[in-house]
């Protein structure tokens, strides 16, 4: 992707050269220019992958129960405590999910009309690629469109986005009305099944009698003309793989209660989307055994150009970087500090006999509460007198501390909430000017364990804890595979997941803990509370304040910041400035 970036800048700077030799009537390029030079072309695509929605750090998760920020300038923080509107909304995806559909759409109006190759079967090899690629990345942008715009209109209707398949030019009607969301679904759905049609599952070079059967058909006998269009430099695009991928999360947000009574995908059809993908590694046995730690040293430093941990279904490039550790760092160790996460979030982690902590068979000890606790308690969260940072600093959080790592010490600086971040980051970067040593680090795009846990979900929602629809494996089971994964229930065979076994509703508060847990701080909280419309998105953020007059810590609740969404806010605004520009479209209610 960093070459299509930098194929996109040369093009249009020696598009720009005319003017060098001979006056020009204009410094711009017409879209014919493109059939003649595919690299022209592959640019116009290339705004397909540069405006992708992904996000590295853990930006909307600090508008959740799971997190606070420090940082009193921030938007997310302004939103969850009162000043979201249609005219001030950190979350819109407006302006760039439509600006990247624009560019898509006007490769899929012209790119029959490339000549990619003047070999007519590799000509055909690669049309079939790029518009693969422009139809996969067209569903994935507008999928996170109609999840940040979707929603119920005033008069109890349920819209999504427009649909547009077609360029916008100077004389197309801009005051268009939104489609109904099951419309969206339909259009995200189709191009989707078209893209996987088009589209390897993976790239990679083969060997001659691995070229695919359609390309036998055409003449191709020689896997390295198969190779040149799909082979291993092509990794980091979106594949058939991806796509699939796109389609489960889909399904989910359709089949979820916030959306169900107004579409016609069923939980049976999230599951079965989600299978699609997971039987491709086998199931349940497919679950990547480091899968919880996907963005540790051991899983980064080695990893191939391209290629992907058992963990990923996508991802973006490798960048030497320190950012998130200067943001996230405790103040001792040259960082920010700025997310929090809450005591909400703690409270989540079960023990490891598998027990919620709020369960007397837990043998929770309030006095001693980190003891005996859910393994990635402390992998993901810095605890008060744990270790961070690349000499192993002891981090005290405590109002015993004795410098701005303790609670409230520094304003902009210190944790609000007796917790810093240890999740994402690398502990052998070092912030401290005078090394400032980065690390390697990768944005996780989709995880197979989402699609693990969207499995789970559908699955009970449809059969039950225990069915399978057919499928190889229930709820029950990829709940088990991840718990024991994460060192859960290992001496118990986990009493607890057996005790719900039998209870849908039970278990549904599982599998929806464990989602939380296993993709905290990976911005899926706030849609996931948005979608299941439940109370937490209004649930106070909360702390724990820890003191040691004598030789004992006492540990004392408190609450660190109130949050205030409205009921209409389950579902987000079109921007207030378009539904003035245009009488037809139509807000969400409420805003």
């Amino acid at each position: 992707m960093k070459n299509i970036s930098i194929l996109l800048v040369l093009v249009l700077l020696f598009s720009s050269c005319d003017d060098l030799f001979e006056p020009a009537l204009e410094n711009n390029r017409g879209l014919e220019a493109m059939y003649n030079e595919p690299t022209y072309a592959q640019g116009i695509l290339a705004n397909g992958y540069l405006l992708l929605p992904y996000s590295s750090a853990p930006n909307s998760d600090v508008a959740t129960d799971d997190a606070v920020t420090n940082d009193n300038a921030n938007d997310y923080l302004a939103m969850a405590t009162g000043s979201w509107t249609a005219n001030s909304n950190p979350m819109s995806q407006w302006q760039a999910r439509r600006n990247a559909i624009q560019y898509l759409n006007l490769f899929l109006a012209n790119v029959d009309q490339v000549v990619w190759s003047k070999d007519e079967v590799i000509n055909t090899m690669y049309y079939d690629r790029l518009k693969g690629e422009a139809l996969g990345l067209r569903a994935l942008q507008m999928y996170h469109l109609l999840l940040t715009h979707g929603g119920w209109t005033q008069d109890g209707r349920l819209l999504g986005v427009p649909v547009l398949t077609e360029p916008e030019n100077a004389a197309s009607d801009f005051n268009l009305p939104r489609n109904t969301f099951q419309e969206s679904v339909d259009q995200i759905m189709a191009d989707a099944e078209d893209a996987i049609e088009l589209l390897p599952l993976d790239y990679g070079d083969i060997a001659n009698a691995q070229v695919p059967q359609k390309y036998q058909a055409l003449g191709v006998t020689n896997a390295g003309d198969y190779n040149r269009v799909n082979g291993n430099h092509m990794r980091g695009r979106i594949t058939a793989r991806i796509v699939e991928a796109v389609r489960a999360q889909v399904a989910l947000l359709s089949a979820s209660p916030a959306y169900s009574a107004g579409t016609e995908v069923t939980w049976e059809d999230a599951a079965n989307h989600a299978a699609t993908v997971l039987d491709r590694i086998g199931g349940v046995s497919g679950l990547a055994e480091n899968g919880g730690t996907w963005y540790v040293k051991e899983e980064v430093d080695n990893l191939a150009s391209g290629a992907t941990p058992a963990e990923i279904i996508w991802r973006g490039d490798v960048g030497q970087s320190i950012t998130l550790e200067a943001d996230n760092f405790p103040p001792s160790l040259f960082g920010l500090g700025r997310v929090n996460p809450t005591q909400n979030l703690v409270d989540a982690f079960p023990m490891v006999n598998g027990y919620p902590i709020s369960d007397p068979a837990s043998g929770f000890d309030p006095a001693n509460p980190y003891a005996d606790r859910d393994p990635r308690l402390s992998k993901y969260i810095v605890l008060n007198e744990s270790v961070q940072g690349p000499n192993n600093s002891v981090i005290v959080t405590g109002t015993y501390g004795t410098n701005n790592d303790a609670l409230n010490r520094e304003s902009g600086r210190s944790t609000r909430t007796g917790y810093y971040l240890r999740k994402l980051l690398r502990k052998d970067c070092n912030p401290n000017p005078e090394f400032n040593t980065e690390q390697k680090h990768y944005n996780a795009r989709i995880r197979y364990t989402e699609i693990f846990l969207a499995y789970a979900e559908a699955a009970n929602e449809a059969w039950g804890p225990t069915g399978t629809g057919g499928n190889a494996y229930s709820a029950y089971d990829v709940i088990k595979a991840i718990r024991e994964r994460a060192g859960i229930g290992i001496d118990n065979d986990d009493e607890y997941l057996d005790m719900v076994n039998g209870d849908k509703d039970a278990m549904r508060q599982l599998i929806r803990n464990e989602r939380r847990l296993e993709l905290c701080f990976e911005n899926h909280r706030f849609w996931d509370l948005r979608r299941w419309k439940v109370a937490n998105l209004n649930e106070t953020a909360r702390g724990l304040q820890i003191e040691k007059p004598g030789s004992t810590l006492i540990y004392t609740p408190i609450n660190v910041e109130a949050r205030d969404y409205k009921d209409y806010m389950y579902h987000g605004p079109i921007p207030y400035g378009e539904v003035q520009k245009w009488t037809n479209l139509e807000q969400n209610a409420g805003w």
